[in-house]
């Protein structure tokens, strides 16, 4: 069936380095068919389609849409609107009323629910509309995906930061505390571990928030840590919590904040590395200890974006636009794995992929909870693309002493 009217393609939570690389494929492939009116991007995602914020994509360059692609960030904005049912019919109405055929959504498990209720109400209306979520996250934690894009990026920009911790903390020794983003995944955080090249390199301690958290055990990790090697470095995911399942945040802090939807603040602030470093100079006495946290660094960090995180980012909008316009299909793209390395896109149903989070697999974690195994970096490495920077280290021997120290 030859479906004519127009497409709206929209992005929503946060920004990636290479969300646009599925903006520009969905918005290119789109202009090839002949049934596609116009191709509009709604400004601030869902909430841009409720006012009626639109930008006809069909008059932009090819040209320009190539530089977009490679720029980091949300070029048609974002949002963080979680919309519910009464807010889906007011999308419906107003892309009903633009004869919008195709509705495309960029982002991560609630973007995907979104594009559910929508492309439900669709049907209820019997209008016929074509709907489909495009995969993209940070934390890695979409269903149904051996990863996520935008996830590549980040991970990369993780591994080289602290690859750059550890040499730092190598030359003046002390504890080091980074806090990563992931809120229930541990992906991210896991990242760091690429860092390691050496024996005696960090992150020598990883917590996500798969594992429980206990205040007694990271003091006696980081002790042990601390002696062996006269530092240590720590990465430690924002979303941590006790063996309840409560934020170590929320136990750690007097006060805390919570987001629109009820969720602890965790991201934009230095609180629970300040906390923990606290905690470890209170308990075990070590003066030099120093915390950051990456916040929106990890993000869109333009320096560091992995090439295949950008082909990939690419290619799911294009599938994107051949599911809906080629064969009539509405769901939520995913990637899979094929090989070593090669990946395959399927398409998904909304219902399977909508409101659900994946968690790191038992495997990629080691036994203490405080680290990863050889699995999950076998995992990770082609997701971070191509010439990743590595360390070095002298290997002179030492000279010997002239002197015995006494004269």
């Amino acid at each position: 069936m030859k479906l004519d009217g127009k497409v709206v393609v929209a992005q929503g939570g946060g920004p990636t380095a290479v969300i646009n690389q599925s903006l520009v494929g969905v918005a290119l492939e789109s202009r090839k068919f002949s049934q596609v009116t116009r191709v509009y991007g709604a400004l601030h995602g869902v909430q841009g389609i409720i006012n009626e914020e639109f930008v006809d994509l069909t008059q932009e360059t090819t040209h320009n849409l190539e530089q977009i692609a490679e720029t980091p960030s949300s070029a048609l904005m974002s949002t963080r609107d979680k919309p519910d049912e009464t807010y889906c019919k007011e999308i419906f109405k107003v892309l009903k009323a633009h004869d919008v055929r195709y509705f495309f959504y960029i982002g991560g498990n609630d973007s995907a629910d979104t594009v559910r209720i929508v492309n439900e109400q669709a049907q209820q209306a019997d209008y016929e509309f074509r709907a489909i979520h495009i995969p993209k996250t940070i934390d890695n934690d979409l269903v149904l995906n051996d990863h996520t894009p935008g996830y590549g990026s980040a991970a990369r920009f993780v591994a080289s930061a602290f690859t750059g911790v550890n040499l730092d903390n190598r030359a003046l020794p002390g504890v080091y505390i980074g806090v990563v983003m992931g809120r229930h995944a541990g992906f991210l955080t896991a990242a760091s571990a690429l860092a390691q090249k050496y024996p005696d390199d960090g992150p020598h301690l990883i917590y996500m928030p798969e594992r429980p958290f206990h205040r007694e055990k990271f003091l006696t990790d980081v002790h042990e840590v601390y002696n062996k090697y006269g530092r240590c470095v720590i990465a430690v995911s924002e979303g941590i919590v006790d063996e309840h399942g409560v934020p170590m945040m929320t136990k750690l802090a007097t006060n805390v904040e919570t987001d629109a939807h009820g969720n602890v603040q965790l991201s934009g602030t230095g609180m629970l590395g300040d906390l923990l470093s606290d905690l470890i100079r209170d308990k075990l006495h070590i003066k030099r200890v120093r915390s950051d946290t990456f916040g929106y660094l990890q993000r869109s960090f333009m320096g560091c974006v992995s090439d295949v995180d950008q082909r990939e980012a690419r290619e799911v909008g294009e599938r994107a636009a051949h599911y809906a316009i080629w064969y009539n299909l509405d769901g939520s793209i995913s990637i899979q794995r094929t090989g070593f390395y090669s990946v395959n896109y399927q398409l998904e149903k909304l219902t399977d992929v909508a409101r659900k989070t994946r968690h790191m697999p038992d495997e990629y974690i080691n036994s203490a909870g405080n680290g990863i195994t050889d699995d999950f970096k076998f995992y990770l490495r082609p997701l971070i693309g191509s010439g990743f920077p590595v360390s070095h280290r002298l290997r002179a021997p030492r000279v010997a002493k002239l002197l015995d120290g006494n004269t």
